[in-house]
């Protein structure tokens, strides 16, 4: 369901943090960020001050999860695992966005449960939840201390023979790029380090399965690296694409058709297949229940032979 427009008329004047604690058994805080995110409207005006005593029509977008059934693949009482689809949101970008994997989470484990890390809406597999606060807060300082390990599997382009690292640094929103949230090799970048191994070669369509370890934690950190060596992931509708292609494409102006004949594949080709870290005294080594081969097959083998059957 995502966010809602709940209406309320104010008869006899309120402060605004007031009403909205008392109507939706919040904290103040977050009473005060719904008022900051332009979520608060009074009289079908923005409301902007936090203590302003309201009184008329007053509308509040709040979030509503409904739950379509994805179930954990591993849980304690601190945190759980989801084997995200591809295609899902972790959260919503946009009013507008309908479903995202938070409409699990909240139904599941209530307000206070959150994701600890993202990945992109189509890369499919392992997303790490903390149902609390307070676990939340520690398993995100394990991931800025490095010491939550992550695997990704991903179909490229070319033939790739040997193990090898990708040391390039990152900087995304060039002012020269069009795409706001495409990452850029530069010398003044953020440090990005990727160790790339590769699986199995697909001689026929000439493509390579890959591991991909990234040992830092930039925005598209794998697909640009990959990009930067000439081994692009197929699928990829961000990197190795024209731009007006890609802004096309973000903006739902594009075929499925055409989408499939400019990358490859029907999606992006880009699994996270493991983690590993060390939790409360506990070591956790959990690996997706998702057969990328499957994957593989399904998504680009199988459109390919469609294609080239025509």
């Amino acid at each position: 369901m995502g966010y809602v427009r709940k209406k309320f008329t104010v008869t006899k004047g309120v402060k605004a943090f007031k009403f909205l604690t008392d109507n939706f058994n919040c904290s103040m805080g977050e009473a005060q960020k719904w008022i900051d995110r332009k979520r608060v409207y009074l009289n079908g005006e923005v409301l902007e001050v936090k203590n302003f005593t309201v009184q008329g029509e007053l509308e509040v977008i709040v979030f509503e999860p409904d739950s379509k059934g994805l179930k954990p693949i591993f849980e304690t009482d601190y945190f759980a695992i989801f084997d995200k689809p591809s295609g899902v949101l972790i959260h919503p970008n946009r009013l507008s966005d309908e479903y995202s994997l938070n409409d699990e989470i909240k139904s599941l484990f209530g307000k206070d449960a959150n994701v600890v890390h993202r990945i992109d809406r189509e890369t499919s597999g392992l997303v790490l939840v903390a149902k609390d606060k307070a676990s939340e807060i520690e398993l995100k300082r394990l991931f800025e201390k490095r010491e939550i390990e992550k695997e990704y599997l991903a179909l490229v382009y070319g033939e790739l023979d040997s193990e090898f690292t990708i040391n390039a640094n990152l900087k995304s929103a060039l002012p020269s790029s069009k795409i706001r949230i495409k990452s850029h090799v530069v010398d003044g970048g953020q440090k990005a380090i990727t160790n790339i191994k590769p699986l199995k070669y697909l001689f026929n369509f000439d493509v390579t399965i890959i591991k991909a370890k990234p040992f830092t934690g930039r925005t598209h950190q794998i697909r640009a690296h990959l990009f930067h060596v000439k081994h692009p992931i197929v699928g990829d509708m961000i990197y190795s694409q024209k731009e007006d292609d890609t802004d096309r494409f973000l903006n739902s102006n594009m075929s499925k058709d055409e989408r499939l004949k400019l990358s490859g594949a029907s999606r992006l080709m880009l699994h996270a297949d493991t983690l590993s870290f060390k939790y409360r005294g506990i070591e956790y080594n959990i690996k997706s229940k998702i057969d990328f081969e499957r994957l593989i097959d399904e998504y680009y083998i199988g459109k390919q032979s469609e294609y080239n059957s025509e």
